[in-house]
């Protein structure tokens, strides 16, 4: 359900609890987070504020966000105002998305001030605002100004609470109420959306799931009052304990506010939306932080494959070159029986085919013997461009297996860090170079740096799977499957990877003393077939042998070997 009006009210009333608790640290990690540490009965709380349009909400967190090296402006005046100060009280308005929270203390002459800080949870319009004693705006995250608005949030300004066209729910003091707002329908469908249209602070999301939990059919007036008393049940419950959160199973994840048996957590609800929101924007990060780079890669890909195919029309073009070297022969062979005079064409015989005649186009502008010097120059100009084009070629060719081993290799990350480490690796590379320094900034702000290798230069976690009593060590990248193979396995250690297939490198950790059996290979040859780019394929060939045979050219690209003396296994993708 969105962080509607009711799960507000719950959240405030769990919160309660910390009424009392010293503030002694205020962060904002971005632009729409502000996070309130407090100090309370010997533990230690932090407050979590967000005014994201899409993840709204302010509960109990236990996950700490990097912090900019430099506060914001509004965090500074918070820190100036509310540091020392206690939380006096945390009440909503009705069931308005509107937390307000009360500080109370003393001042450098021991005379008692108050603070209050309001959080607006209203999608678009969110807001956090700190406000006086009188209620006069001291400053909020963000300023609001129309010259035609009766309410405006600006410093210096009287704070008026925002005002609706919608009905408040608590106003109802018995179902005949609530039916008489009720505008009528025929339709269950229609319910929520009516209900929500209609009162203040309840969320369709909210009512969709109490009426499937109901079983509501219809829209008889029994069945509109079951529905009113079990909102009235959620929303007037006099424990916090009793309520609890339900997961709704569907591709877009999502929660409702239920009844349950008694929590031993005085704050279940709130680390509840602290683990969700957590994984939620977890999830959105690593998307976003995916896809910019996928992007990236993906615009040098198209860049290359356009530089393969100009180097193919190039190559398609000295095709003709030993034609030209041949016109040039002839004529010099004949030049001392060809009239010195400007020809269309001669017909020679052409002695490398058994003196059959052959037919050459001359240029009009230049005699014979001038025509001849220019075959023979065009031939070595396409000669030599042969010689570049083809090496050209090679490194393109190279440079695209690299780029589609990266695009595989994002495209089968499971984490932000993973997306981080195969940064790392692009940014050492000259062809992304230009296009990775932007994000430079962007990586080392957001990304959790990883466990380091002995060498300081590679993570190292690779994936681990048990075949049989050994361990199979599987790369996620093509550093990691440098390291895996070339520093980390022992010589007498078993590699594994795809034959001509983009896949990720795998060393089977053998003992000497011990004979590896069949089932044991083809198990492993089947989890080094998923990890590869035919994954989904029916029949994968695996090529494995012993480490000592595997080499890495000097120069070559991260995670490019070769190797000999290997065998090869074709088996089904599966772990």
């Amino acid at each position: 359900m969105a962080f509607d009006g009711i799960v507000t009210k719950a959240i405030a009333s769990e919160l309660q609890n910390v009424s009392g608790a010293r503030i002694d640290k205020i962060f904002q990690p971005n632009k729409n987070t502000v996070l309130l540490g407090f100090y309370l009965e010997g533990c230690n709380y932090l407050l979590n504020i967000c005014i994201d349009a899409q993840n709204y909400r302010i509960h109990l967190t236990t996950h700490a966000k990097p912090n900019p090296k430099v506060a914001p402006n509004f965090c500074m005046v918070l820190r100036k105002h509310l540091l020392g100060l206690h939380i006096k009280n945390i009440i909503t308005n009705d069931l308005e998305r509107i937390v307000i929270i009360d500080f109370e203390g003393f001042d450098d002459v021991d005379d008692i001030i108050s603070k209050r800080l309001v959080v607006e949870l209203m999608g678009k319009h969110c807001n956090i605002i700190l406000l006086d004693e009188q209620n006069i705006v001291i400053d909020s995250l963000r300023h609001i100004y129309q010259e035609d608005s009766n309410r405006n949030i600006v410093p210096h300004v009287q704070y008026k609470l925002p005002t609706t066209n919608k009905y408040n729910f608590l106003d109802c003091t018995c179902f005949q109420d609530f039916y008489e707002k009720l505008p009528k329908t025929q339709k269950v469908s229609e319910l929520a959306t009516i209900i929500s249209n209609t009162f203040n602070g309840i969320s369709k999301s909210f009512l969709e799931a109490s009426i499937n939990l109901l079983s509501i059919t219809g829209v008889t007036s029994s069945q509109l009052e079951k529905l009113y008393n079990y909102i009235q049940e959620i929303i007037f419950s006099t424990d916090n304990d009793n309520l609890h959160f339900d997961i709704i199973n569907s591709k877009k994840k999502d929660y409702f506010l239920t009844k349950e048996d008694s929590s031993t957590n005085s704050f279940h609800l709130n680390f509840f939306l602290d683990d969700f929101y957590y994984a939620k924007e977890s999830a959105e990060e690593f998307k976003i932080y995916r896809d910019s780079i996928l992007k990236m890669i993906l615009e040098q890909l198209k860049k290359y494959q356009k530089r393969l195919f100009h180097i193919d029309e190039k190559l398609q073009s000295c095709e003709d070159m030993d034609k030209y070297q041949l016109y040039g022969e002839l004529i010099t062979a004949n030049l001392y029986k060809i009239k010195n005079e400007n020809q269309n064409e001669l017909t020679l015989e052409n002695y490398y085919e058994n003196n059959q005649p052959i037919t050459i186009p001359l240029d009009n502008r230049y005699t014979p013997a001038i025509n001849a010097k220019r075959f023979f120059k065009k031939y070595h100009k396409l000669k030599n461009t042969l010689e570049i084009v083809t090496t050209q070629k090679n490194d393109t060719l190279q440079e695209l297996n690299y780029i589609e081993s990266i695009i595989y290799e994002l495209e089968n990350c499971t984490s932000t860090e993973d997306v981080s480490e195969i940064f790392a690796e692009i940014s050492e590379n000259v062809i992304f170079k230009e296009k990775t320094q932007k994000y430079q900034k962007q990586q080392k702000n957001k990304v959790k740096k990883s466990t380091l290798t002995k060498n300081k230069n590679v993570s190292f976690n690779p994936h681990k799977y048990t075949v049989n009593e050994y361990t199979l060590l599987v790369g996620r990248n093509n550093k990691e499957n440098d390291y895996l193979t070339l520093k980390y396995a022992k010589k007498s250690d078993l590699w594994f990877h795809t034959q001509d297939i983009h896949g990720s490198h795998a060393i089977l950790q053998v003992q000497s003393n011990k004979q590896l059996d069949d089932n044991t290979l083809l198990k492993c040859a089947e989890i080094v077939a998923y990890h590869s780019k035919a994954k989904n394929s029916s029949n994968v060939p695996v090529d494995f042998c012993e480490v000592r045979y595997v080499k890495k050219p000097n120069g070559a690209k991260p995670g490019f070997v070769i190797y000999n003396n290997y065998k090869t296994l074709y088996v089904h993708p599966k772990i």
